[in-house]
């Protein structure tokens, strides 16, 4: 029998329904007269009445699920429904300790130096639904910073693509918030680790090729020195950050961009076991 599938994401449309009820009533009628029963066997076998089973055939009406289950696994038809959720952009972040104390770090160095700072910003365009993780604005140069934090990398390409849609609903979503940018950079930040480094090394042609730019000049424009080039290049730059560090110099810059001393971690566990022993005072 030919594999059929049903979008239930359509099921709130007549269309939706009427396309659900052919699909089960070809699969039950199809099979039914393969195995040779009647309708009356197939009810008997499936617990139902033979009104029901004829129902379902002719698609008259809308078979509840627990009907057209019954149905079909009494003809050992496989079946399957399947549930997508909606495009959610690492939703799942929320719940990750380092990555909030990152990204709370990250917020209090920026507004020390003067920025506007928002965290998890909502954008949605079509069926994307994402949350930039910081959102900043400097108001003497008029650039936008769009700061994606990471704890761990595991696919830098579906970094690049993130930072590029983020890019673009940067604009609408900084001026629903009263900020009029003239120009947006990203920066991604990282939990200063061995294990990132060693991802960034192993990626370093997309480092060099992407994420050119020095972090510090993008997280310090010049004061009194308006930027242009709205809808030109967008800037980006890559760093770590060890949220329990109190220097001045708070953006480290990783390994593959030139820097030689190591980082204070070896990979996550090993920054969560700090925290959790030491706290997070801060060194």
């Amino acid at each position: 029998m030919q594999r059929r599938v049903v979008d239930f994401g359509m099921a709130r449309s007549e269309f939706g329904r009427r396309a659900f009820r052919r699909v089960v009533a070809n699969a039950v009628r199809e099979t039914r007269a393969t195995v040779g029963w009647s309708q009356q066997t197939l009810a008997g076998r499936a617990g139902l009445s033979r009104a029901q089973v004829a129902n379902v055939e002719t698609a008259r009406v809308s078979a509840s699920l627990d009907v057209s289950a019954a149905l079909l696994d009494a003809l050992g038809v496989r079946w399957e429904l399947a549930v997508q959720a909606p495009f959610l952009l690492d939703r799942r972040r929320q719940r990750e300790p380092a990555h909030g104390l990152c990204s709370a770090y990250v917020q209090r160095r920026l507004e020390t130096d003067g920025w506007l700072v928002r965290r998890e910003v909502e954008v949605v365009h079509g069926r994307s639904h994402g949350w930039i993780d910081l959102l900043a604005f400097h108001p003497v140069g008029g650039r936008l910073l769009v700061i994606e934090v990471k704890t761990e990398i595991d696919d830098l390409g579906r970094i690049e693509r993130t930072l590029a849609w983020y890019e673009r609903v940067a604009w609408p979503a900084a001026r629903r918030l009263g900020w009029e940018p003239t120009t947006v950079a990203s920066l991604l930040v990282m939990l200063a680790t061995e294990a990132n480094e060693h991802r960034l090394i192993e990626n370093r042609p997309v480092i060099e090729a992407s994420f050119g730019q020095r972090a510090q000049e993008l997280a310090t424009p010049a004061p009194g020195h308006p930027e242009r080039g709205v809808g030109s290049a967008v800037r980006r730059a890559v760093a770590m950050v060890d949220p329990r560090s109190r220097r001045r110099g708070w953006l480290i810059a990783p390994r593959v961009m030139g820097r030689r001393s190591r980082v204070p971690y070896a990979d996550y566990a090993d920054f969560m076991q700090t925290i959790r022993s030491r706290g997070t005072g801060r060194r």
